[in-house]
């Protein structure tokens, strides 16, 4: 999943609404994906691993594409500071995060992305939060704690750390989205993809395979059938529909089409992992999935 975008202007497009379509629920099937992955192996091995495969992937396209790979000077740090948060935040501490919580619940929080995005963008770009999108985001929050914690109290505090490391990584994707767009990256889209997601997962990566000492012999067929799906899938295909998308519709619909992102994944875990999926959970996903697309048209 990448950074929901502040600004754009683009025409609507059926192709580019297809795109998006296919980026939101290739994202969202992520979800209960990794979570079985979790069963064979370590989170920041899988995770990291794939996406600097993934990246390398990428790059190639890119340079197929005619896309230069070259950083504009000066822009090195800036490149990094927003790799590491906006994928490499999200991409670990989601990761650690489905180790307590059900993939629905990890997809949940993802909505929670534009209401970080709204805060920080306050006091680092100055665009205040007007009175009915403060109010949207409220109930959106209310909304996720409702899916999260409607199991009881002692149910919340068992999750706990994994609620932490999934709100975490949203407010990675947050920040980096608003630093985006006070340091705005030059470079083409698909050779940015190319190194956030490289330069983002590689620091995953490494620590991974130092702490977590992954074993590829403990990997089965399906297990690797899911590393090949995150690497292709979730960090090619869904990227490179997600940047076609954005050239053809505009920033606020391409924000509010990602919506469908935790819908797919609550739907997807609930029938790949048999997860519960009740009349409460549905009530509480669709309005807080409505309060947030009134936060991001307010």
């Amino acid at each position: 999943m990448t950074a929901v975008p502040i600004a754009g202007r683009a025409r609507m497009s059926p192709l580019g609404a297809a795109f998006l379509v296919v980026a939101s629920i290739g994202w969202g099937l992520n979800f209960p994906i990794m979570k079985y992955l979790l069963t064979e192996w370590p989170p920041l091995s899988s995770r990291g691993l794939c996406g600097i495969v993934g990246a390398i992937a990428l790059a190639l396209f890119a340079v197929a594409r005619g896309q230069s790979l070259r950083v504009p000077a000066k822009m090195g740090l800036r490149l990094a500071l927003v790799s590491t948060l906006t994928l490499g935040g999200w991409v670990a501490f989601m990761g650690l995060a489905l180790i307590w919580l059900r993939a629905s619940e990890a997809a949940v929080v993802g909505i929670s992305i534009p209401v970080w995005v709204a805060l920080l963008a306050w006091p680092i770009l100055g665009e205040r939060v007007s009175l009915l999108r403060a109010l949207s985001l409220a109930v959106a929050l209310m909304g996720i704690t409702v899916l999260i914690g409607g199991a009881g109290v002692d149910a919340s505090l068992e999750k706990l750390p994994g609620i932490l490391c999934a709100l975490a990584g949203a407010v990675c994707v947050g920040l980096g989205t608003v630093l985006t767009k006070h340091f705005p990256l030059a470079m083409p889209p698909l050779s940015l993809a190319a190194w956030q997601i490289g330069i983002g997962c590689l620091p995953v990566a490494i620590i991974g395979m130092l702490v977590e000492q992954p074993q590829l012999a403990a990997l089965t067929p399906l297990g690797w059938a899911s590393m090949i799906y995150l690497t292709l899938i979730q960090f090619c295909l869904c990227y490179v529909c997600w940047f076609a998308a954005l050239e053809r519709l505009p920033a606020a619909t391409a924000s509010i089409g990602t919506l469908l992102v935790p819908v797919v994944g609550v739907l997807a875990a609930a029938a790949m992992l048999h997860e519960p999926l009740g009349p409460r959970d549905i009530a509480a996903l669709v309005v807080t999935l409505a309060a947030v697309a009134v936060a991001l048209r307010g």
